[in-house]
């Protein structure tokens, strides 16, 4: 109840009131309390743009495209040249360990009469091709 009390003393208002009709007229008022000024009954002149306001936004841009260019330099300068040890990275192992992945990826360029001899080892026939 002690809330109800508060808000009847101060009846609901909170001082911020606006006179009867204010907005309606405000505009007329406005024009009659600034009257035009001199400089704004010539007409306007238009300067020609100068060399510095042409070229202005492109300099403002190369700036930034090369801030952020020193700034991705620094952050690789502070990292530093951590070598990566092959031993730490369980994938890499695994793969190295795997013979069909370290004979189709890692090894040297196999010869093709090797590659033949494990095409007849498995059981290719040449004549197969014909057909096709």
């Amino acid at each position: 109840m002690k809330g109800q009390d508060i808000l009847s003393k101060i009846d609901h208002q909170s001082g911020m009131t606006v006179p009867d009709n204010f907005f309606e007229d405000f505009n007329k008022r406005m024009i009659e309390a600034l009257p035009e000024q001199s400089w704004e009954k010539s007409s306007p002149r238009i300067m020609p743009r100068s060399f510095w306001s042409r070229v202005r936004p492109y300099v403002y841009m190369a700036a930034m495209f090369l801030g952020i260019w020193c700034m991705m330099k620094t952050f690789d300068l502070m990292r530093g040249d951590v070598p990566v040890s092959v031993e730490k990275n369980t994938q890499l192992m695994s793969a190295i360990n795997n013979d069909a992945f370290f004979n189709d990826y890692c090894s040297p360029a196999v010869s093709e009469s090797d590659i033949y001899d494990d095409l007849y080892d498995e059981g290719f026939d040449p004549a197969s091709l014909d057909s096709l």
